[in-house]
């Protein structure tokens, strides 16, 4: 059997590797390296760093790079990555050595590579470290350079320019290359806010109350899900934006209630919170793996109202009568661009046509849904992206298709102030948050009411 490996910048190569590779989430091949290697919190730390730090400034790395190799050399991809990680320490880690770099980095390439590709890594490295690098900000056109500097697709940075304006998707770009902050959603069911900072504090875990949803509590720092806290079920980890849909769902204790897209659970696991665990929650998700982390969370919170069931959400309509549910919640699947902090893989990964798929799906699953709300229950479309397509397009499609419903306006009342005023609102029914304005998730919420 392999020994454990504890060199984190190791560890952070395999891991980018295999993201490369088989197309996997950052977050979770990141958690399960920590959990299979024994690292003290320190190398824990840059781990983290490395790992989101090259994949987010991975274009600006390559520009680097490629100041002092022709793009047209053939070099295998674990050196690639090796040179990146060498790089991003580098220019944007202010307490590691140049020797220890280069050292480190040479030290991998001899365990992983023949002669030849030690003395390349060390010759490219040491020539970097004596010339310097060169500045971004001489490419032309501007476009490249926007690109380049802010470390996004150029079609992805242009369709945000063309919705939002140059400076806002800039500062978007900017918050995306930024690491996401953590936050947990107390169980009102078990403790209340203040209780349950001075529990992580006992716990050795510093928290503050959040700064947007009222049931939050900000990590800043120790590992929260490491605690009997977490075990107990006295929190869930949730952004703070996400946290905002229970609140937008605006479901009562004793109601029935569907959540059409319910994997992973957090936001089943909050309604069922808000309804005092009085009622009834069915929540669907396409795939059975997805519906048994529900039931995982439902139970380490102790609710007992959340039925699961592996059901596309497109075919709800054949399995319940119309007009069965007080309120419906569909969360719908989407590019996840408001998310790119915590998952900074997406930008390089999805395309234009993702979008125009994904919307499509959208518009797929409201309309199969919508039937199933009863005459005055609402229903709350929301996604974890910032792309108007799939957002306000999707709503106002929906609407104009769809006579029976109108836009919940009393949504704006349900929100916390700083929403209210600060995120980008249509007709008060409808809220794009943007990651930058509340260091929060990208996210969109509606709310729709059966007349």
């Amino acid at each position: 059997m392999a020994k454990p490996m504890t060199n984190p910048r190791e560890l952070a190569l395999d891991v980018l590797i295999r993201i490369e590779k088989n197309h996997a989430y950052s977050q979770l091949l990141l958690h399960e390296t920590i959990k299979r290697h024994p690292l003290n919190k320190k190398d824990i730390g840059l781990l983290t760093q490395l790992v989101y730090g090259v994949i987010q400034r991975r274009l600006t790395l390559d520009y680097y790079l490629h100041a002092f190799i022709d793009k047209k050399k053939k070099i295998d991809a674990w050196v690639k990555w090796l040179l990146y990680l060498s790089i991003y320490q580098k220019v944007y880690l202010d307490k590691i050595p140049d020797h220890a770099i280069v050292n480190e980095a040479v030290n991998i390439a001899r365990r992983r590579g023949h002669k030849g590709i030690v003395g390349f890594v060390n010759g490219v490295l040491r020539q970097m470290i004596r010339k310097g690098f060169p500045d971004p900000a001489d490419i032309t056109p501007e476009n490249k350079r926007l690109s380049i500097m802010y470390s996004h697709p150029s079609w992805l940075l242009e369709r945000w320019i063309n919705l939002y304006g140059l400076d806002e998707a800039l500062a978007i770009c900017e918050t995306n290359n930024q690491p996401a902050p953590v936050s947990v959603r107390v169980n009102p069911l078990k403790t209340d806010v203040q209780r349950l900072i001075q529990t992580l504090a006992d716990a050795g875990i510093e928290a503050e109350p959040g700064a947007v949803a009222p049931e939050a509590v900000t990590i800043i720092s120790g590992n929260a899900a490491d605690t009997m806290a977490y075990k107990e079920g006295l929190f869930t980890i949730q952004d703070e934006s996400s946290m905002l849909v229970a609140h937008a769902l605006d479901a009562k204790p004793g109601m029935t209630v569907l959540d059409a897209c319910a994997g992973p659970g957090g936001k089943t696991g909050h309604i069922a919170e808000k309804m005092d665990n009085h009622g009834s929650i069915c929540a669907l998700d396409l795939h059975a793996h997805k519906t048994k982390l529900i039931d995982q969370q439902a139970n380490r919170l102790d609710i007992d109202i959340i039925h699961t069931r592996a059901l596309d959400a497109r075919k709800a309509n054949d399995v319940f009568p119309a007009e069965s549910f007080d309120r419906i919640l569909i969360d719908a699947p989407c590019s996840g661009f408001g998310v790119i902090r915590r998952k900074p893989e997406i930008k390089w990964e999805k395309t234009e046509k993702d979008v125009e798929q994904i919307a499509k799906v959208q518009a797929d699953i409201l309309d199969q849904i919508a039937p199933l709300v009863k005459a005055g229950g609402k229903l709350v479309y929301s996604t974890c992206t910032i792309d108007r397509k799939e957002n306000t397009d999707t709503v106002n499609r929906f609407l104009n298709e769809h006579p029976e419903f109108e836009l919940d306006e009393s949504l704006i009342n349900r929100m916390p102030d700083i929403v209210g005023q600060h995120g980008q609102w249509q007709n008060g029914g409808m809220v794009q948050i943007l990651p930058q304005q509340f260091q929060t998730d990208g996210f969109f919420i509606s709310c729709l009411k059966r007349i």
